[in-house]
């Protein structure tokens, strides 16, 4: 359906917060800053920079605020994770100007990642995007285990709108749909988008981020972008996975969805070799071949 397709999307990469989170040798700071530089420079509109979570429990991103001041002004246009209010308190102090909360479509995950029950994150939540909105900071807001969750198995629709939903009407002003463990299918990709539809969330307000678990990213993505969604979140050389959820693979490679895009004829303004030059870079930094089929393909032998 080449004709429905909309003309140009915007990718949201992850890499430099969401790619890096779980690699356990500390990348320095500098060498962060430089990743995020280059990311902006190769025609990424929105890049993610980095997360206010204590350090105990992501150490790689323990330099979040140092990241940001090496980063200088242009990194108060970064959005950044906040997982409650005391996070909120060091983006403000920085004068950041986009923040992003991370929620649970599932009891389980709630319980491990946020030490609340799926109910109470959004008590932890209202406050947090209550003062953000406040301070004029634009909100987005994650929904993990849309798909699937490795405790509880298959998660039901209906559960994952209901999230969404009471996340939006806290007042985020996108949500971003995550197949945390990779077990999405296209079929799948669009029940889900349909029903929030049919819940009053129209696909300007979504964004999906995908898993490559079953090799099923791309095609999830395909999907989204026949329903209509305009937002994809990616990680650059298919940087990533989840600390939670041990069968999480590699986040969506960039590479892969811009060579889809622009194959399909959709504008995304990504220079693809600045940013498969930049994905061989990080690659080199960290010591072993990027996982993404395009960083792979044009690559020099």
């Amino acid at each position: 359906m080449p004709d429905a397709l909309p003309d140009r999307v915007t990718i949201y990469e992850v890499g430099p917060r969401d790619g890096l989170q779980n690699e356990s040798a500390l990348v320095p700071t500098p060498t962060k800053a430089e990743f995020v530089r280059r990311l902006l420079a190769a025609g990424l509109p929105v890049v993610e920079a980095t997360s206010f979570v204590h350090p105990r429990w992501v150490p790689q991103l323990a330099d979040a605020a140092e990241l940001l001041g090496e980063l200088g002004e242009a990194g108060r246009d970064l959005p950044v994770l906040v997982p409650n209010e005391r996070g909120l308190d060091r983006a403000l102090e920085l004068g950041c100007r986009h923040v992003a909360i991370f929620g649970s479509a599932t009891e389980t995950f709630a319980q491990r990642n946020l030490n609340r029950s799926l109910d109470e994150q959004f008590a932890m939540f209202e406050p947090t995007v209550a003062r953000a909105r406040e301070h004029g900071l634009d909100v987005r807001a994650y929904v993990s285990m849309c798909f699937g969750d490795p405790w509880e198995g298959d998660v039901a629709i209906d559960q994952v709108v209901d999230v969404g939903r009471r996340l939006v009407d806290l007042g985020a002003s996108q949500l971003s749909l995550g197949d945390t463990i990779g077990v999405g299918t296209a079929g799948h990709v669009r029940r889900l988008l349909t029903a929030f539809n049919e819940a009053g969330l129209p696909d300007d307000v979504l964004a999906v981020h995908f898993h490559d678990t079953y090799g099923q990213a791309l095609t999830n993505a395909h999907a989204a972008l026949e329903h209509g969604v305009t937002t994809f979140d990616a990680s650059a050389g298919g940087l990533g996975g989840c600390p939670y959820a041990e069968s999480a693979t590699g986040n969506l490679a960039t590479e892969d969805l811009v060579w889809l895009l622009q194959g399909l004829g959709v504008e995304t303004g990504v220079d693809l070799a600045a940013l498969v030059e930049t994905s061989r870079w990080m690659a080199g930094v960290l010591g072993r071949p990027s996982p993404s089929r395009v960083v792979q393909a044009l690559s020099p032998a």
